[in-house]
Order: C-alpha cells, then sequence, then structure tokens
C-alpha cells in the first residue's frame, strides 16, 4: 500500500478559520484517479517555513512516497511553501512547476504568479499544488501521467492510475503486467 501525503499549509486552516478545502480536494483527485491502494496521511499546518520543512521531512521519514502540498505558493510574504520545500528536497524538479503552471495560464492569468515546485525528500516525490480544488484538479493532471514513473525511480511503490483520467506513462521496460 502507498502512503501519500497531504499537507495543508494554511494560517486559517491551522487554528480551525477556515474550512481546508485543498486537502480534501487532492483526496478527492487521489480517490478519482488512482486504481492501485493508498492511504492518505493528512496534515494541516501554518505558514510557517520551518514548521512546513519539518512536516515534509516526517511524512517522508514515515514511509510516504508522495508528498503533496496545498497552499503558500504564490508571491506574498506569507507564502513560504516552496522555500520549505527547496530546504527539505535533496533534488528539485523543476519540470513540475513549469508543466503545472502552463496548464493553469489556460484557465487564469494570474497562473503565472505561482512559484510551486517538486522535489526528492528522503525517497518522496514532493509536489507543491495551489489551494483551490479547481486549480489542484487541473495543476495534477498537468503532471499526474509522470508521478507513478517518478515514485518508481526514487524507489517507492508501484502506482497505477485510471486510464480515463490519467494515463500514467513508464518506458515498456519499467511496466509490469497487471495483477
Amino acid at each position: 500500500m502507498a502512503l501519500i501525503g497531504i499537507l495543508t499549509v494554511s494560517d486559517r486552516a491551522s487554528r480551525g478559520e477556515y474550512e481546508d478545502r485543498g486537502g480534501p480536494g487532492i483526496r478527492d483527485y487521489l480517490d478519482r484517479v488512482l486504481t492501485s491502494t493508498w492511504e492518505a496521511r493528512p496534515v494541516v499546518i501554518a505558514d510557517e517555513q520551518d514548521e512546513i520543512e519539518s512536516a515534509i521531512r516526517q511524512l517522508a521519514a514515515d514511509g510516504c512516497c508522495l508528498v503533496l502540498t496545498t497552499g503558500g505558493t504564490g508571491p506574498a510574504e506569507r507564502d513560504v511553501t516552496v522555500e520549505a520545500t527547496e530546504a527539505a528536497c535533496a533534488r528539485m524538479l523543476p519540470g513540475f512547476g513549469e508543466a503545472m503552471r502552463t496548464e493553469s495560464l489556460k484557465a487564469v492569468p494570474t497562473a503565472i504568479l505561482s512559484r510551486q515546485t517538486a522535489g526528492i525528500c528522503e525517497g518522496a516525490l514532493v509536489i507543491n499544488l495551489p489551494g483551490q480544488p479547481k486549480a489542484i484538479a487541473e495543476c495534477l493532471d498537468a503532471v499526474m501521467a509522470a508521478v507513478p514513473y517518478c515514485v518508481d525511480l526514487i524507489g517507492g511503490p508501484y502506482l497505477t492510475t485510471d486510464p480515463e483520467h490519467v494515463d500514467a506513462f513508464r518506458p515498456k521496460s519499467a511496466q509490469r503486467p497487471p495483477a
């Protein structure tokens, strides 16, 4: 079974003043798209760089193969998820952010303000996502075809997707026969 960290970064949601919609949006997306068995590890924290970095590292140490963050990727002073991700990750994968921004720009011109990125933290693929469920789905649609193979390459479990939603790409040499 794959463990997937869902990290909501929001001052208001962490204080209970605002309903977290990003975390449930990620879970709904994964429920639709993943066909392999998985379990969510949800965490809600404030926009504090050291807390975000620590949460990413802890989720990776707990065995999450994928950590999806939501919130804190804009240009505002409190938006520090990107900096925390860069500090927690040994390797960065800027193509994820580029693909997500390209897709988001089709929907809204302010997508150019997003600084989301991705990287590898102790065997976990970490991807920064926006906070709104619609934008989360658009961004994940832009990159999800590459996620299962990336998880393979870093030693994670074999994730499978529903091709009706997202057709995961793997080279022929990395494909496994259906169970």
